[in-house]
């Protein structure tokens, strides 16, 4: 079966202990497993500000003509991009419809990723986990596109207001999302309909409040995944 009977691995690295008014803290700082076609997945306790990738993707929401909400990270990310998120819905140049998509590279001293891509995930009332599988989809066939060998992934849906998703459960739709659609896209370079291309790892960003939970979330989602990818018909899409 080769790269598809991929057994998952999960492996936490800790920063190390923080002294914090005398008492002694590990936090977790990332946790990685294997994914078909050798692929790293993981989940990281960083922002996409300070995120050192490829290809840095957000999630954004329908924009609001009464006014759309930057909170915590996303406010961070808008302002370090000195409100080019906010000055492109504002002026209707990006609306955030479900699977609308926006690549930008940043100027100096703003954030650290060397692409950013922002992908539409519709209006908040009508956010589902099959939006947020679509997202990551959308994902993996850009990224590949774009030739982004580490890619990371923040959906900062918690940081538009939303409280509409649990976070874990939505990073995990994502990931199956991106999954299912990178194994598509490298059957598809096998059969030598697409230039090869590889993303050796996808990222999902998360915060301390939601690190655990969204750990759990993926960890089964790759395990599921995986099994769905083992059971899809392995004969080329094409006669030769």
């Amino acid at each position: 079966m080769g790269h598809r009977s991929t057994i998952l691995f999960i492996t936490a690295s800790l920063i190390a202990a923080i002294a914090v008014g005398g008492d002694t803290a590990r936090v977790p700082a990332e946790t990685s497993m294997t994914a078909p076609h050798h692929q790293t997945i993981s989940v990281e306790m960083i922002g996409p500000v300070t995120q050192t990738t490829d290809l840095q993707i957000i999630c954004v929401l329908k924009h609001n003509p009464a006014g759309d909400k930057y909170l915590e990270a996303m406010d961070d990310f808008n302002r370090k991009l000195h409100g080019l998120i906010s000055q492109l819905r504002d002026r209707g140049e990006f609306a955030g419809d479900a699977g609308e998509t926006f690549l930008f590279t940043p100027t100096d001293n703003t954030v650290r990723p060397r692409q950013v891509l922002l992908i539409g995930v519709g209006a908040e009332t009508k956010l589902t986990l099959d939006t947020l599988k679509i997202a990551g989809a959308i994902a993996a066939r850009e990224a590949i596109r774009l030739k982004a060998h580490h890619v990371s992934f923040a959906p900062t849906l918690r940081d538009q207001g939303s409280t509409r998703i649990a976070v874990g459960a939505g990073d995990a739709a994502t990931v199956a999302g991106w999954l299912l659609a990178y194994d598509t896209e490298k059957k598809l370079q096998e059969q030598g309909l697409s230039p090869r291309e590889d993303v050796s790892d996808f990222v999902i960003e998360a915060g301390p409040k939601y690190f655990d939970d969204t750990v759990a979330n993926i960890a089964e989602v790759v395990k599921n995944a995986t099994a769905s990818i083992n059971r899809r018909e392995s004969k080329p899409y094409v006669a030769q």
